[in-house]
């Protein structure tokens, strides 16, 4: 399913457009947003949200897929991660994965930072695995580098820690575009995402006046457009 095969890159890259004057200090906003997903004639729909926990967040996506896409495949892509976040960065501290669109065996890892240890199961097996520094899942990536935008701006690389192996995501800037969307029309900046060794580029176009948002997210490959998400509805939420 063709789906499917997105919707890691859409977890792992978007906030990588969270670009703009750093605010010492600054917390992540709480917040809800929804997208239209678009991958060659199937359709689907993107949820997220961010939550405050007593000890820093949670946050929460969803894929499935709309329409008659239903009738290519079914089920749904839930995954989320609690982390912290301090002057110092974010930091992942658990990592859950169901996914019944692939079938994929479940994912439950938490993360031990005094040991560099993320330890837990997928599927039926216990696993235990050494961590090379700070690394983050593909739902804590996107936090981390808005927090860090937010604090002193973005890394030209970050570590994502894909349950077996190491990518190293590389960031570079797209300019700047006005983006109309069924949510409004916002002036966005554009920020080019490439993990290393991959032919895949996705550029994310990311929209100040809500918080550096991304509004539209694209893949390209060998110039062609994949995959396309673009904002349906933000609600920043009051905890």
């Amino acid at each position: 399913m063709q789906l499917s095969r997105y919707f890691p890159a859409i977890l792992a890259i978007t906030a990588m457009a969270f670009t703009g004057q750093a605010s010492a200090g600054a917390e992540l906003m709480p917040h809800s947003a929804q997208y239209k997903v678009k991958i060659s004639v199937v359709s689907g729909r993107l949820n997220t949200e961010l939550r405050n926990t007593p000890d820093g967040y949670v946050a929460h996506h969803v894929i499935r897929p709309t329409g008659w896409s239903k009738m290519i495949t079914r089920g749904t892509m839930d995954v989320s991660s609690e982390f912290t976040a301090a002057s110092d960065g974010v930091l992942p501290v658990r990592f859950q994965a169901v996914d019944t669109i692939r079938d994929n065996p479940d994912v439950d890892l938490s993360f031990d930072w005094s040991t560099n240890e993320a330890s837990g199961t997928v599927g039926s097996e216990d696993v235990v695995l050494q961590l090379d520094g700070v690394s983050h899942d593909n739902v804590s990536i996107q936090y981390a580098l808005m927090h860090d935008l937010l604090n002193g701006g973005l890394k030209e690389q970050y570590v994502l820690f894909d349950v077996d192996k190491m990518r190293i995501a590389n960031i570079s800037s797209a300019g700047d575009r006005e983006i109309k969307t069924k949510a409004g029309t916002f002036k966005a900046v554009g920020i080019r995402h490439q993990k290393e060794g991959s032919s895949r580029i996705t550029t994310l176009w990311c929209a100040e006046e809500l918080g550096f948002l991304p509004v539209v997210i694209e893949q390209h490959r060998k110039g062609k457009r994949k995959f396309r998400a673009t904002l349906v509805s933000y609600t920043a939420n009051q905890e």
